[in-house]
């Protein structure tokens, strides 16, 4: 099965909550409930917009300043990713009937099951941090016909029970790929994981070989713009940062970086392995 025919079977409308987030005429995060405007939850769910399905209080935020309704000081935490980097993410994968694939970040469990089509029930671990969104997931997903096993923990240890795997993606962002993501991955297979801002302003998708010595390797490929692993969050400072570094590279296509993973050591590079960034 393609990834195309497996987004033709898999509505992301199964896998959204009826409450959602949207942005008001401020920029505000305010919540969107499908009760009260179904028309207008189901464009924004149909639509080619990622579709924030989680919201927090940023910390940095005064309390009294913090207002749910009006979306003052709310942080989007989770989302639905948009449908076309979902299908691009999922090209690069390349999984197929029965891969054995560990997700990192369940979210709504609508990845999760678009994997399931293609390769059959029980080759799926996704594991997310939150627990109610795992929970979320898990009915989600059973409720679909799609049997994954959602794992409730960090994503940066992987999920050791059901290693080796094929093909291993991150559905949140990382500046330091987790070594344990190289070690639970057979010789040969792949991970898929976007990028946070550290060389590149557009945070791309990297997509990496393992190879029998241990270590991984591969290209950039497409921009991603996702949210970040719970403990490697960049300062706000770290976009400016990363467009500055690469236009003092001559501004270089995201497709010519490529990044080397190995045991307590990463290097971006540009072109080529010994050309670091």
């Amino acid at each position: 099965m393609t990834v195309d025919a497996a987004l033709a079977a898999v509505p992301r409308e199964w896998f959204v909550p009826d409450e959602i987030f949207v942005r008001d005429g401020t920029g505000w995060l305010v919540p969107l409930r499908r009760s009260d405007d179904p028309e207008r939850w189901r464009e924004a769910v149909a639509g080619r917009d990622p579709v924030v399905t989680k919201v927090e209080f940023d910390p940095a935020v005064p309390e009294a300043l913090r207002d749910a309704a009006t979306g003052r000081g709310v942080n989007a935490v989770s989302s639905s990713s948009a449908p076309h980097i979902v299908r691009e993410m999922l090209e690069l994968l390349g999984p197929a009937p029965g891969m054995r694939v560990l997700e990192i970040g369940t979210g709504t469990g609508w990845n999760a099951a678009l994997i399931a089509e293609i390769t059959g029930p029980r080759r799926v671990t996704s594991v997310e941090i939150a627990p109610d969104l795992a929970e979320l997931a898990r009915r989600n997903l059973e409720r679909a016909g799609y049997t994954v096993r959602v794992v409730t923990g960090d994503g940066e240890a992987g999920h050791a029970g059901d290693a080796p795997y094929d093909r291993v993606i991150a559905t949140a962002a990382v500046t330091a790929l987790p070594y344990a993501w190289v070690e639970q991955t057979r010789p040969g297979g792949l991970i898929v994981a976007p990028w946070g801002p550290t060389f590149h302003p557009d945070c791309p998708v990297a997509r990496l070989e393992v190879r029998a010595d241990g270590t991984a390797e591969g290209r950039f490929h497409v921009p991603g713009w996702f949210m970040p692993l719970r403990d490697q969050q960049s300062p706000p400072a770290a976009f400016d940062e990363a467009e500055q570094r690469w236009e003092a590279a001559g501004r270089p296509d995201v497709r010519r970086y490529g990044i080397t993973v190995g045991p307590g050591r990463q290097t971006v590079w540009l072109d080529r392995p010994d050309n670091e960034v």
